[in-house]
């Protein structure tokens, strides 16, 4: 999935969300394993497409701490 991003697809649900709570640009990729549900949070930029955070979903809402890590790391990466 990551590299049809890189090709500049657009992936919409079940495969991808938007999280405009972290910021603009910045989705959620849900990638399902055989006993793990994981959670890549990215940013798409027009040159780049920034991975903030990868986490095993274990429940309806994006945990707190992972948004405010996502936060803090697009901080950094502005610069």
């Amino acid at each position: 999935m990551l590299r049809r991003l890189q090709r500049g697809e657009q992936l919409g649900m079940p495969h991808s969300r938007t999280l405009a709570i972290i910021g603009r640009r910045c989705h959620e990729l849900r990638v399902v394993d055989r006993d793990v549900t994981w959670r890549i949070v990215y940013r798409v930029d027009p040159d780049a497409i920034i991975i903030l955070e990868v986490f095993a979903k274990k429940s309806n809402e994006t945990p707190s701490q992972v948004i405010e890590t996502c936060r803090q790391r697009l901080v950094r990466y502005e610069g």
